[in-house]
């Protein structure tokens, strides 16, 4: 069965903010649907779907009446992509590169705003200790990058490159890989 890219009805990319949890990064829809979804409620309780529990059994995809929708996870985030609805078997290949292009393009377009400089952070609001605490609790049994770390918890890069340094002089992390301009980390 050839699989043709106008069969994705649309895509989105659901992070994980530590303290909110999951939240939609960005959503686009590629063609008109028959079916009206709140993309809020229902991507939060999607999230959960495929991120909780046991992660040797999460679903690659789930099946609506109406469309279906495959998801891809990269650290925390997922990236959901709805299909209009037939024959998966063959196409989850095809769909995870689709799934990694939407998430490179959208990464290079946040790198090109223009974002605002973090407010000087006061010693009493943020507590490092609990920051790398959970940032080795993250980088358990994952890899996750320094852009994606610095997201979730706010920081600037500097605060970031700041606390992964400790870390890593602690030998409490490791660095894993470097893809583009991204360094990748783990739990030792």
């Amino acid at each position: 069965m050839n699989f043709t890219e106008n069969e994705i009805i649309g895509a989105a990319l659901i992070g994980f903010d530590m303290i909110e949890g999951p939240n939609i990064r960005w959503y686009r829809q590629f063609q008109d649907a028959e079916f009206e979804i709140d993309m809020e409620n229902f991507l939060m309780n999607f999230y959960l779907s495929f991120r909780g529990g046991d992660e040797s059994l999460q679903p690659l995809a789930i099946l609506y009446q109406d469309f279906y929708i495959v998801a891809f996870p990269r650290g925390l985030e997922l990236c959901c992509l709805f299909l209009k609805p037939g024959d998966l078997s063959n196409k989850i290949w095809r769909l995870n590169q689709i799934a990694t292009e939407l998430i490179l393009q959208m990464d290079k377009m946040e790198d090109q705003q223009p974002s605002n400089p973090a407010p000087a952070v006061d010693a009493n609001i943020m507590d490092y200790d609990e920051i790398k605490r959970i940032v080795v609790s993250l980088l358990n049994d994952q890899e996750i990058s320094t852009p994606e770390l610095k997201r979730y918890f706010k920081l600037s890069n500097s605060e970031i490159w700041r606390v992964m340094s400790q870390l890593e002089e602690a030998n409490a992390v490791l660095r894993t890989e470097k893809r583009g301009r991204a360094q990748f980390w783990t739990a030792v």
